[in-house]
């Protein structure tokens, strides 16, 4: 079969603006349900999309070991909300440049996907970018072990994500996942990347 061609910038902004945003699937956020929402600390991530030659890729981060929440996972560079932010754009571009160096006139952001409510109790809201391919990335330790791009063509393929039911405290809980090259991308991250795939609607073959 032939194989598809990669994902353009062009239509990546048509399909995520003609497409309804999805919602994240039921079974992976059900244990979340009781969190009172009042109890909820705003927050935002970065999902950067960088134009290369062979396509876009999208850029992620490895959390630092000795973090409180989620130490070592994959994600995107991202963190909670802070009043002098305003919005949650502002949010996310914020982090970006602490986290990873990427200053806010290498961010062009085009849209965000719905909030996601994290065991942590956080309401998270992903916003879309693009990050110019020029960025110079400087990590902080005290945050980012590692800062890489992985194709948006690899992390958008629905063939590559797996998916599986585990006993979570007695309650059933669907727990996604994308291996890609040594990294093992799993929990909201993933979460974030199963509604994107459904969103985007890519069929790949």
């Amino acid at each position: 079969m032939k194989a598809r061609t990669p994902l353009t910038k062009t239509e990546l902004i048509q399909r995520f603006q003609l497409h309804q945003p999805v919602d994240y699937h039921v079974e992976s956020t059900r244990r979340y349900d009781k969190i009172p929402r009042d109890s909820l600390r705003k927050a935002s991530v970065l999902i950067g999309f960088v134009q290369r030659e062979h396509g876009l890729n999208i850029v992620l981060t490895k959390r630092a070991e000795h973090l409180k929440h989620h130490p070592g996972q994959i994600s995107f560079p991202g963190g909670k909300y802070e009043e002098g932010d305003l919005t949650l754009y502002r949010t996310a571009i914020r982090e970006a440049e602490e986290e990873i160096g990427i200053t806010a006139s290498d961010i062009e952001t085009f849209g965000q996907l719905p909030e996601i409510v994290t065991i942590t109790k956080f309401s998270v809201t992903p916003i879309m970018a693009f990050i110019n391919p020029d960025y110079q990335a400087t990590i902080d330790p005290n945050e980012v072990e590692e800062v890489f791009e992985v194709p948006a063509d690899h992390l958008l393929d629905k063939n590559k994500l797996y998916s599986g039911i585990f006993q979570v405290k007695s309650q059933p809980h669907r727990i996604f996942a994308i291996p890609y090259q040594r990294h093992f991308i799993w929990g909201m991250t993933a979460q974030i990347i199963q509604a994107l795939q459904r969103h985007i609607n890519i069929s790949h073959k």
